[in-house]
């Protein structure tokens, strides 16, 4: 009877340590924060080593002057007060024509560009592939992820078509049809990233030609109003930007054909439009980048990292359009969007070891999202759950030889016994 007691008592005490091994299991997956593109950050690149300091130049300056090296807000003096509204993390206005920036928040804040990486792809394919060229497309055209124009196997596009395809309706089966017509994904990244640089958006790191979530992949307010004034100075690309529909061919067997239309909010909103880039992912939430004219006085805006609600990106977007066209002329910016010429003053090498080379492997993980809290869970108690095993498993065993060894089990029932032979 002791024995049995004792048997008993270590039982519970196993029993219990599992429990409370489940119990922190679960208590330390209930504690992980939110899914999106890195929690422990507040830039998206900060974890990944060989990258320099957000804003810098190869020499290790900051890009378009030491006054946007702030986290903060900065304004132009003189200027009129800031519109309200403004709940974007980033954002940025300048004088597309002069460059000068009259004012940003955290203007070199390294974030997730959604489909607004698609400016980038854009400006570095354009030149690259002739627009009478076809394309084919395919079944992975057919099954990417996210965003899709509605590319068939089989159909045949021409590349013009295909870069209306990828700003008009933001289609990543077009990016990927244009990136094989230029190589494959790989060539088209390190393309992408190698026209970022020469241009001074050091900020921006390319991992995918559609702008999808992947680690590792950055750009900032800066760098977008400096890849869109680049688009809006080639007559081409800036075309692309104003097109308001698009015909896409049929495929005989699959449709008859269908048009897309420009998904920039502003294009026909706001009086002097040029055009725009929306983006959206559970990573980056919502970004935009726009540009727009008065009276032969052009300003360039993006917005990055906000919600729909209060205001959405492109409504931000708006009141500082409306806020830099009441900037006096003339008044002094907080620092300038650079030009390829300005970017001879910083080649030299950094004074740190810590501008590793500019690369995106297209191998990077595609980013957790929220509603894969449950498998990030699971992924924590399973192992739990494991280990409660093996100890209940050892215990089990010691406790059955201790049995045995303690004192010969009594004999089965004849019925049992003649069964179990």
């Amino acid at each position: 009877m002791g024995r049995r007691l004792r048997a008993a008592r270590l039982w519970c005490a196993v029993l219990l340590a599992g429990l409370l091994v489940l119990a922190g299991a679960a208590s330390a997956a209930a504690d992980q924060p939110r899914a999106r593109a890195e929690p422990s950050a507040p830039t998206p690149t900060a974890p990944y080593p060989g990258r320099p300091p957000q804003g810098s130049a190869p020499d290790g300056s900051t890009v378009g002057g030491p006054r946007l090296a702030t986290r903060g807000v900065v304004v132009a003096a003189g200027a009129p007060p800031l519109p309200a509204g403004l709940a974007a993390a980033g954002w940025l206005v300048a004088d597309a024509g002069t460059g000068a920036v009259l004012a940003a928040r955290d203007p070199h804040g390294r974030y997730y560009p959604a489909s607004t990486l698609k400016t980038l792809t854009l400006l570095t394919l354009q030149p690259l592939l002739s627009p009478r060229r076809i394309v084919v497309g395919t079944t992975e055209d057919e099954n990417i992820e996210g965003s899709r124009v509605g590319l068939v196997r089989g159909g045949r596009y021409p590349v013009s078509l295909l870069f209306q395809a990828l700003i008009l309706q933001s289609g990543n089966d077009a990016a990927n049809a244009l990136a094989r017509a230029a190589g494959g994904v790989d060539v088209t990244l390190r393309a992408m990233n190698e026209t970022a640089a020469s241009i001074g958006a050091y900020d921006t790191v390319a991992g995918t030609p559609s702008g999808l979530d992947v680690a590792g992949q950055s750009s900032s307010p800066y760098d977008l109003a400096l890849i869109f004034r680049a688009l809006l100075a080639r007559a081409a690309a800036a075309a692309v930007l104003r097109t308001p529909t698009a015909q896409i061919p049929g495929v005989p067997g699959w449709n008859a054909g269908y048009q897309i239309q420009n998904q920039d909010p502003l294009l026909k909103a706001y009086p002097g439009n040029l055009g725009g880039k929306t983006g959206f992912t559970d990573a980056a939430r919502h970004t935009f980048v726009t540009a727009a004219e008065r009276h032969g006085h052009r300003l360039v805006v993006s917005v990055m990292d906000t919600e729909r609600l209060p205001l959405r990106a492109a409504d931000q977007a708006a009141r500082l359009l409306d806020w830099g066209f009441s900037v006096p002329a003339g008044t002094p910016g907080v620092g300038t969007l650079v030009t390829p010429a300005d970017l001879a003053a910083h080649t030299a090498a950094p004074p740190t070891a810590t501008s590793g080379p500019r690369k995106v492997a297209s191998t990077y993980p595609v980013l957790p999202v929220p509603g894969a809290d449950a498998k990030r869970a699971a992924a924590t108690v399973v192992p739990g759950v494991l280990a409660v095993g093996a100890v209940l498993v050892v215990a089990a065993t010691l406790l059955g030889r201790r049995h045995r060894w303690g004192r010969r089990p009594p004999a089965a029932p004849p019925e049992v016994s003649e069964a179990v032979r």
